[in-house]
């Protein structure tokens, strides 16, 4: 599972609620434990480049990626650098086009100065940011929105927001995200229902997909509102994967 803008996937611990398969939850590169004063450059080229290495050193045979948001940019790119270690792809809302970046172009569009203090008010507000979002607040999603907030500096929120924007922009990225699935690998999509009419999903991407799965009444967290149902429809999918084969 990689995780989108702000991680990691492992607040609502999925790996409990799902019982068929392993489930990993790395952090990206800047993320969690791997945030470091001398950190690499944050690309998603690097970022493809950290899953990759992942999958060769982590988990002993091919796999299937689940990508949120901009995680669903890294795993597309991830199955076009490794498709020896892709079974096959869960994308949740991920980046296509520039149309999907909306956020991750306010982030890069603000002063240095605005963007300190945007992020104090997110991480200092996790009920204000899920009422953002239409989502109801409880104590269990404000708890979860406060890990999720917290969970990176803001250096790496802004330095992902500017390269999604960059290389999704870039007349490069869509051949090959579109090179990843056209030489076979299998493509689910699952999106939120409150979300779903803004992703930008391209017609060849639906046209190619196995199955593309509305999650009723969520919006765009849909792990954070609903985990059980999301990890019960991507149970699903990682069986259908899975008996395809």
């Amino acid at each position: 599972m990689i995780h989108g803008l702000m991680g990691s996937l492992n607040f609502y611990r999925p790996h409990e609620r799902i019982h068929s398969v392993a489930v990993h939850t790395p952090d990206l590169i800047g993320y969690g434990q791997l945030k470091q004063a001398d950190e690499p450059e944050i690309t998603l080229a690097s970022q493809t480049a950290h899953i990759v290495r992942y999958l060769r050193e982590q988990i002993e045979q091919p796999c299937i990626l689940l990508g949120h948001s901009v995680g669903g940019a890294v795993a597309m790119l991830t199955a076009d650098a490794a498709p020896d270690r892709v079974l096959g792809i869960i994308n949740v809302e991920g980046n296509f086009t520039l149309a999907d970046a909306f956020w991750c172009n306010k982030i890069t569009g603000l002063s240095d100065e605005d963007w300190l203090a945007e992020h104090a008010r997110l991480v200092g507000d996790p009920q204000g940011w899920l009422a953002d979002g239409g989502i109801a607040i409880t104590p269990q999603r404000t708890e979860w929105a406060r890990c999720a907030l917290a969970n990176q500096p803001q250096k790496t929120i802004r330095a992902m927001a500017r390269a999604v924007v960059a290389e999704t922009g870039d007349r490069g990225y869509l051949p090959r995200v579109r090179a990843a699935i056209e030489r076979g690998t299998p493509l689910f999509l699952l999106a939120g229902e409150r979300s779903a009419s803004g992703w930008d999903v391209p017609v060849w991407a639906q046209k190619a997909a196995q199955d593309y799965v509305i999650q009723d009444g969520v919006g765009h967290m849909m792990m954070l509102e609903q985990p059980d149902e999301f990890c019960r429809i991507v149970e699903e999918m990682v069986s259908r994967l899975l008996c395809a084969r």
